[in-house]
């Protein structure tokens, strides 16, 4: 029962969410209940940023996924190829020490810190969503950090998005604040 790979798969937001309100019990390897705390320190891969976020829609009621994850894997068709290496132990060393630079190197390529990036898929409670055809989203949100997005990454965000209305949040202290941006044109006076 202390196995949360089943949790994990459907996201540590959720498993702490559900958690939090008493709708989930996590038992370990002696069947005894994790508290709170515990689970904290064995759930992983989730930003706390990401869950203050998350627990606030799930609060107010909104249905919350991540964006660009799939619901179900139901009608997802994945192809599995078996990759095997052919040479010397010595050279499969090099091969995984090169791959290991290159994969480091990438991320610090990509690391914006003060990047707005997509993060959930948010809709309107609805007591018909499924999860096999959720439809389109209310709003894709964003999760800003530092300073607030250029106009040039808002339009890209936009494009990335396929055009749903963007929500924008930032996280400070534990309060989430939520702003968008409108296009505004000023008359020209006299």
């Amino acid at each position: 029962m202390g196995n949360l790979l089943p949790l994990a798969q459907r996201g540590s937001n959720s498993t702490k969410f559900l958690m939090e309100i008493g709708a989930l019990l996590l038992m370990d390897d002696n069947d005894t209940s994790l508290s709170i705390k515990d689970m904290y320190a064995k759930v992983s891969g989730c930003a706390w940023e990401l869950f203050e976020v998350y627990r606030h829609l799930k609060s107010l009621g909104y249905i919350v996924g991540r964006h660009g994850i799939a619901w179900s894997t139901k009608g997802v068709k994945s192809s599995s190829e078996s990759v095997s290496l052919q040479g010397s132990p010595q050279s499969s060393e090099v091969d995984v020490e090169l791959k290991d630079k290159g994969s480091i190197i990438g991320l610090f390529n990509d690391l914006h810190i003060n990047e707005a990036r997509a993060v959930f898929d948010v809709y309107l409670p609805n007591s018909r969503f499924r999860k096999s055809s959720p439809g389109n989203p209310r709003f894709v949100l964003c999760l800003t950090r530092g300073d607030p997005p250029s106009i040039a990454d808002v339009e890209v965000l936009e494009r990335q998005c396929g055009g749903f209305p963007l929500l924008f949040c930032h996280v400070e202290y534990g309060r989430v604040c939520y702003f968008s941006f409108e296009v505004a044109k000023l008359p020209i006076l006299p």
